[in-house]
């Protein structure tokens, strides 16, 4: 499965996204509080896609348990240190054709933050 993490596209195993243990311990975890946990750990590390990719993964992991329609988030902290409430947050669903670009793209290492950005997010001015 695939999902997309501000710039960079996880390829997740399905099978081990969500063993018994885990479903079981954050059945009751809103989507709202998984947003919160990327939040923090944004703050933390603005670039936690690129710099820790267990991380991530297990971030993606727990979106895609709490909203199984969602492909892609992307966390967006002002600096390094910064207020939990300042880090943006959004979700999106992309469509299969989407993903597979952005993958192939990322695998040719011609995928950047800007290209994503242009693609999914569209922060940027045309």
């Amino acid at each position: 499965m695939l999902f997309l993490l501000n710039d960079v596209v996880l390829s997740l195993d399905a099978a081990e996204l969500a063993p018994p243990l885990t479903r079981d311990r954050f059945a009751k975890v809103s989507l709202n509080y998984v947003g919160k946990l990327g939040q923090e750990l944004y703050a933390a590390e603005p670039l936690l896609h690129h710099k820790d990719l267990e991380k991530a993964q297990r971030l993606a992991a727990l979106i895609i348990a709490k909203a199984p329609d969602v492909n892609a988030a992307l966390f967006i902290a002002p600096s390094r240190g910064c207020l939990v409430d300042q880090v943006q947050v959004r979700y999106a669903q992309l469509s299969l054709e989407i993903m597979g670009s952005l993958f192939e793209r990322q695998k040719a290492g011609a995928l950047s933050n800007v290209e994503a950005d242009r693609q999914v997010w569209r922060r940027l001015a045309a």
